[in-house]
């Protein structure tokens, strides 16, 4: 791209769209400015004009996110036929493993949902279509990363915003490298409450039938109805069938 392609102002903005998040749902000037490393009147100018277009609401100091800011991430939803397909058969295999199915996409250090079946909230968030969580310690997160090579998943990894929010989280970076080869040799990630306590998940990578990894899908079900040793007995065979069944198609 040539740099006279690059409008500036445009990314700036984007760059402080970013900057609000699930524990981030109300910013000021300044607190926008440090998340960002932008200078202050570039980013009071950038958050004026989201109120003004009605992606944003302030009350004189503080800007917070209107639902109109949906409209960007439905429109990723919307273009692309993944979700559509991938959904139906999420939600047989949500209705044969008596549990929820998801299924989602990398962006960056996160996952982004594209899909899912509930039968039952097993997590203390809602998680929907365009939820995102890191990927360094969600099942379907270390599934995707470990179809990156070894030097493009420890640059997410040095990117990421990696805490222990369990007692069982990995936070290491060699021994989520390793957690990664050893995913890549059997085909599958298991995580024993490592995103939250009570939550076991197992993940496989869909591929398109050109053999490239487009997504992830996961089955989650409460520690206390299966143990995250018993996860890959109960629950791959189904996993590996809708693997199969989506790489014949996906395109």
């Amino acid at each position: 791209m040539r740099e006279t392609d690059f409008v500036s102002s445009f990314a700036k903005g984007l760059n402080t769209i970013e900057a609000f998040g699930e524990t981030r749902q109300r910013l000021s000037i300044a607190e926008a400015s440090k998340l960002t490393g932008l200078d202050r009147a570039t980013v009071r100018r950038s958050l004026l004009t989201l109120a003004e277009l009605g992606y944003a609401e302030y009350d004189g100091k503080f800007f917070t996110l209107t639902p109109k800011i949906l409209r960007l991430g439905h429109a990723y939803l919307s273009a692309t036929p993944l979700p559509t397909i991938i959904q139906p058969y999420l939600d047989q295999l949500s209705e044969r493993a008596g549990h929820n199915a998801s299924a989602s996409v990398l962006d960056g250090t996160e996952i982004v949902y594209i899909a899912r079946a509930s039968q039952r909230r097993v997590m203390s968030i809602n998680l929907t279509p365009g939820s995102r969580l890191p990927a360094y310690c969600a099942s379907m997160g270390r599934v995707l990363l470990s179809g990156l090579s070894e030097s493009e998943a420890r640059a997410v990894l040095a990117r990421s915003e990696i805490k222990a929010n369990t007692a069982n989280t990995k936070t290491d970076t060699e021994m989520l490298m390793a957690e990664f080869r050893q995913i890549r040799a059997q085909g599958y990630a298991v995580i024993d409450q490592e995103l939250e306590i009570g939550l076991c998940s197992i993940a496989v990578a869909v591929e398109n039938d050109r053999g490239q990894v487009v997504a992830a899908i996961n089955i989650g079900a409460p520690a206390a109805y299966v143990a995250a040793a018993d996860m890959a007995e109960r629950y791959l065979p189904l996993l590996r069938e809708t693997q199969k069944m989506l790489r014949l198609v996906l395109r």
